[in-house]
């Protein structure tokens, strides 16, 4: 197939694809897309695998991509991916929940891979080929696509299904279908991409110790500038960057003029929402002047010690079990479980049933 007849910009091109698909049981999905410039990644194009070998799907000329929405949900084939979040993300809006899904990244690291071993690296090392590297700066959005840029998209799902077949395989031998299911079953979770501004504030880190106030005006202020990233679908840094946000949350500025004078403000946003962000400011109800801001403490010896001997016993489950020892638990995992959390809730499923045990043990 040449690279013109693998890209379909066409509906009735669409429809015979659908048509070719019908009775297939599973089939590769990649996507290629920009998020630069714009809140919501803009889709650039959709791969896939057919019986034929595999096309792309341009979204850019087809406009929409509705005709997708019955083969990439529920009814439909498995669909294959590698490190499949961020495309299931920018699909979500366009076709609806993908479901059923197979992530080669998941299912390779429980087959002993590193946890984010790449798309090129697993089909180099167990379907002995090497891939082209030469459009990884591509511009997906520009038009007309070259053979070139085709072929590198094609390559992207070409393997998927074969990556499948050899990692399923070694992970029956290993007994870890279950492990597998459960991993799958978390990556199909449509909870996991819904966005809650109320929510944004928890990607700050490093507020431990602030006061009530400056806690309530954070949630407040990432709220504010996350509804209206999602508005103007702009990246929430180029409505107010985080640095910024955070230096009004410390510092408490009480009027536009202040506001006005926190370095890096944009003057745009005092001039058309300085008002409004000084309305925040007054509904935290921070004292005047607000209380000190908590000092940076040493960390806890004890806290330390603990961690260390946690994971030195990951390390050891890890290597017995020939997983990533990240795989299995996060470092902030582990200083949780150190500070009295329960294990089983900080881990869940098979991770808890497997670390439970050793974790309690070592404390």
């Amino acid at each position: 197939m040449s690279s013109s007849q693998s890209l379909i910009n066409s509906r009735s091109a669409l429809e015979d694809l659908l048509a070719a698909l019908q009775g297939e049981s599973a089939i590769g999905i990649d996507t290629e897309f920009l998020r630069e410039r714009t809140y919501r990644a803009e889709l650039c194009l959709v791969q896939m695998t057919t019986p034929k070998g595999p096309v792309c799907v341009d979204p850019i000329a087809l406009g929409e991509l509705e005709l997708l929405r019955g083969t990439f949900n529920g009814d439909g084939p498995l669909k294959v991916l590698h490190s499949g979040r961020q495309d299931l993300e920018v699909l979500m809006p366009l076709v609806g929940h993908v479901t059923p899904l197979f992530d080669t990244q998941i299912a390779a690291a429980l087959a002993g891979f590193p946890a984010q071993v790449g798309y090129a690296e697993l089909v180099r090392k167990l379907l002995g080929t090497e891939l082209a590297k030469g459009q990884t700066r591509t511009d997906w959005s520009r038009r007309p696509l070259s053979p070139e840029q085709i072929e590198y998209a094609l390559d992207d799902v070409r393997f998927l299904l074969p990556l499948r077949s050899a990692l399923l395989e070694s992970i029956d031998k290993q007994g870890r279908n279950d492990w597998l299911l459960e991993d799958l079953a978390e990556l199909q979770d449509p909870r996991s991409f819904s966005v809650d501004p109320e929510k944004a504030w928890l990607r700050f880190k490093g507020t431990q110790g602030w006061d009530e106030g400056r806690l309530n005006l954070l949630q407040a202020l990432a709220a504010w500038r996350e509804r209206r990233a999602i508005a103007r679908n702009r990246p929430r840094g180029w409505i107010l960057d985080d640095a910024v946000l955070r230096e009004i949350v410390q510092i408490v500025p009480r009027s536009v003029e202040a506001l006005a004078k926190i370095n890096e403000m944009p003057e745009g946003v005092v001039k058309h929402s300085g008002e409004e962000l000084i309305s925040l400011i007054t509904a935290a109800a921070i004292s005047d002047p607000p209380p000190p801001l908590p000092r940076r403490e040493k960390p806890d010896p004890a806290l330390l010690a603990r961690v260390k001997r946690l994971a030195e016993v990951l390390q050891g489950v890890a290597k017995e079990l020939e997983l990533a020892a990240e795989f299995l638990a996060t470092r902030k995992d582990l200083e949780d479980i150190a500070s009295g959390k329960d294990t089983a809730t900080v881990l869940g499923g098979w991770r808890a049933a497997v670390l439970a045990a050793p974790l309690r043990s070592a404390l």
